[in-house]
């Protein structure tokens, strides 16, 4: 903990509405035994006053920095003193000089000296921060000796690629593949949409080569026929269980990079437009093996086709297939008894977490590929059929990027004719030809086409929708968690993190991920890659991955107060908590993300970090200045505001001029998810009169740093709601709001409303107490 902590006070972050000299005089009175060193700077972030901190640390003077001034968003790489000083930052030119306005709305004039009430937000923060600094300690990371080698599962494009990719950063790659050979999807393809300059013809994917060049790699270990089994542990020591040709064995490894890949979707959603009615309606899937093996044939007769129709778009006319109903007994036959009610949902999820997801939106997902495949195919009609017609029948023609040079040059092609419309059935005609009809065409009007060939669109079904692939040995299930949520792809609303998978130290990369390209899939191993090498060195500093990146505290767990209510371990968003045979929570350190989401579960305290835990915020609470009369001092309002997006939203209104209500107090939090119910409480008995928590946007566009943080604590909302009525408290009094970070604007509006409605309905009923 803090014992002598150095005030240093930023002058041309406040000024001139603050004197920096009667705040430092206020420290002094107020907190000099806890507060040797209290000095005041021009600017804190000069050589200067850096220097002179350092050799405030160096002498010994103190072993705390308290930095009042800006924001901690900015300048934060020059207050670095090392690991073992502890650094804390107090938001007043932000929070304080710039967001000021008066009760009656007015703001202070450019040379106005500070009113009492901008007096008492700069010295609440500057006692709170100190409060914070007595109430932590540096954090002592738990390093391992990470393994340092990847796990590829998958040994198709975006495996091979990702298998090189590791071996050129150094590590070591053991490369899983459950078929015989290497290759994947890639190897069963005749061409590639254009991967070079000009962009303009599809070529040859040169697979073959990338074999070679992996199975000749002497660091990585290439095992085909083989499936793993289990994933045991954590990121940095995992360890690997596979079955194959051989039997069952394990290897040690780093961390995974899931590259499984897809399979075709069920053709039973094609059969609206004559799949599996008519022999010469085919699959993408189906057309681009006949041109792999050298001919484009008619399935019915064998002869080559002179006209093959692509349709582009007919995903949104498929509808999902309903499950079948269950047959009636016959006569004298009794009804199959009824299925066993359903296991207590814990003993659910320690079986599986795993859930099958079959839907018509797989070939919806697909819609760029479905472009891009018709064009390439329609290629394959003018190269190996002179003479033949291709058509393409498109409703959107989806070729975002570089592809647009592919789809002029297709336009070119004097075999090939694009045409929009919306394909509406598919009827056979006399002779094995097809007659296709569509509405919506340029011309405006109902057209039908005829076709010795109907190819039909093929969607990517990723194989995370069919298998639990991962084999996690983890509490919450073998599964990756919320697949349903993007129909069993591995992937996220994450735009900063795209390979996350909620599962640290495991990232999705290519089709299984989501649909995409050979080159975009190429990109996305490396970046799989470079993710899971940042994991793995991170887990060998004892640091976390993002979003919290570097960040060396972690869980530490009081079990002698434990009362094994499993919450830490259910809402953990990341798995990071197993449970032993006493049902006591099992910690992973390196899993973990550091959000507090257990902390903020935990009803007895048990959980705590060493830089952030309930009693710090429970007492900085405590510091705020609450006056006896609402109407003599004004309401108080306590903000809870996660770190990630609400707290730069606030950031950003002030610096562009936006103001709000000088009665509210704001406390960063690492993520909703962490704030303890307790909190709550320590600020109604302390007589504040309202509790604004600003977090992430959650639900299924969730844009929660920790995933399902923000969402945890509406549920936990309601739980303090009736809390509060039982206390005689109004629950309204306290409420979450979702802000995005891009919501700056909105914020001093949500604060002041927020601010009316605490006085429309009065003071706090224990204010005075």
């Amino acid at each position: 903990m803090a014992e002598k902590i150095g005030v240093y006070i930023d002058e041309s972050s406040i000024a001139p509405h603050l004197d920096a000299g009667d705040l430092a005089a206020f420290v002094k009175e107020k907190l000099g035994g806890t507060c040797p060193v209290i000095k005041t700077h021009k600017r804190l972030s000069s050589p200067a006053a850096v220097a002179d901190i350092k050799s405030d640390i160096e002498a010994g003077s103190i072993d705390a920095v308290l930095l009042c001034g800006t924001s901690p968003r900015v300048d934060w790489e020059v207050f670095d003193f090392g690991d073992k000083v502890l650094v804390d930052r107090v938001n007043l030119r932000e929070f304080g000089v710039l967001a000021y306005k008066n009760p009656d709305g007015s703001t202070l004039a450019k040379d106005e000296a500070a009113p009492d009430l901008l007096k008492m937000v700069a010295r609440d923060y500057v006692k709170m921060g100190v409060m914070k600094l007595t109430k932590m300690k540096a954090p002592d990371p738990e390093m391992v000796e990470s393994v340092k080698t990847i796990l590829v599962i998958g040994g198709g494009f975006t495996g091979l690629n990702a298998a090189l990719s590791a071996v050129k950063g150094g590590f070591d790659v053991v490369l899983l593949e459950k078929t015989g050979a290497l290759g994947g999807k890639a190897a069963t393809q005749y061409k590639t949409f254009p991967m070079a300059y000009p962009y303009t013809e599809a070529h040859a994917i040169g697979i073959e080569k990338l074999i070679a060049e992996v199975t000749g790699n002497a660091k990585i270990k290439v095992k085909t026929g083989t499936t793993l089994k289990e994933l045991q542990g954590a990121p940095g020591n995992y360890t690997a269980v596979l079955t194959g040709p051989g039997g069952e064995s394990s290897e040690p490894i780093g961390a995974v990079v899931l590259a499984a890949g897809w399979s075709p979707q069920d053709t039973e959603y094609l059969k609206p437009f004559g799949y599996g009615i008519y022999k010469n309606v085919i699959t993408t899937a189906e057309f681009e093996a006949m041109a792999k093996n050298g001919g484009i044939k008619r399935p019915s007769d064998g002869k080559a086709p002179g006209s093959v129709l692509f349709a582009v778009d007919v995903a949104a006319l498929i509808k999902e297939i309903p499950a079948p109903e269950p047959e009636a007994p016959a006569e004298g036959e009794t009804a199959p008894a009824a299925p066993a009610a359903a296991a207590a949902p814990e003993e659910a999820e320690a079986k599986t977490n795993f859930m099958e997801v079959k839907t018509a939106k797989h070939l919806i997902y697909s819609s760029e590929l479905t472009s891009l495949v018709a064009l390439k195919q329609a290629g394959y009609v003018d190269e190996m059929l002179p003479g033949s017609v291709a058509m393409i029948v498109y409703d959107s023609m989806m070729v975002p990027g570089i592809n647009e040079r592919y789809y002029r040059a297709a336009q070119d092609k004097p075999g090939v004719m694009l045409t929009k419309g919306t394909i509406t059935g598919v009827k056979e005609a006399p002779g094995g030809m097809l007659t296709v009809s569509a509405t919506g065409t340029l011309l405006g009007a109902e057209a039908e086409f005829t076709a010795d060939l109907v190819v039909l669109p093929t969607g990517l079904v990723p194989a995370t929708a069919t298998d639990p692939t991962i084999n996690l040995v983890y509490r919450q299930g073998p599964a990756f968690p919320d697949l349903d949520l993007f129909d069993g792809y591995a992937d996220s609303n994450y735009i900063c993190f795209p390979y996350e998978t909620r599962r640290t130290g495991i990232y999705a990369a290519g089709c299984v991920r989501q649909p995409m390209t050979m080159a975009q899939a190429k990109d996305d191993a490396d970046g799989a890659v470079l993710k899971a090498i940042q994991c793995i060195t991170s887990s060998n500093r004892g640091v976390a991955v993002h979003p919290r990146s570097g960040d060396r505290s972690f869980p530490v767990f009081n079990f002698v107060r434990c009362t094994q209510c499993k919450r830490c371990t259910e809402e953990c968003p990341f798995g990071a908590l197993d449970d032993d045979e006493k049902g006591t929570p099992k910690p992973n350190p390196t899993r973990c993300r550091r959000c507090g989401t257990c902390m903020g579960a935990c009803p007895e305290r048990v959980i705590s970090f060493d830089n952030y835990n309930v009693d710090m915020i429970g007492s900085m609470i405590r510091e705020m200045d609450i006056p006896p009369k609402i109407d003599e001092g004004g309401p108080r309002v306590l903000i809870l505001a996660c770190e990630n997006d609400a707290y730069p939203a606030l950031d950003m209104a002030a610096l562009r001029g936006k103001h709000w209500s000088p009665y509210v107090r704001i406390i960063p939090v690492r993520c909703l998810g962490s704030v303890n119910a307790i909190w709550v409480a320590d600020a109604m008995s302390k007589g504040v009169d309202g509790v604004m928590m600003l977090g992430c946007k959650y639900g299924d566009d969730y844009q929660c740093h920790f995933v399902k943080g923000s969402e945890i604590c509406n549920r936990r909302k309601e739980n303090i709601a009736e809390s509060l009525k039982r206390l005689g408290v109004e629950p309204e009094r306290v409420e979450q709001y979702q802000v995005s970070i891009d919501e700056y604007d909105k914020v001093p509006d949500m604060i002041d409303s927020f601010i009316e409605m605490v006085l429309k309905i009065g003071p706090n009923p224990f204010k005075g107490y």
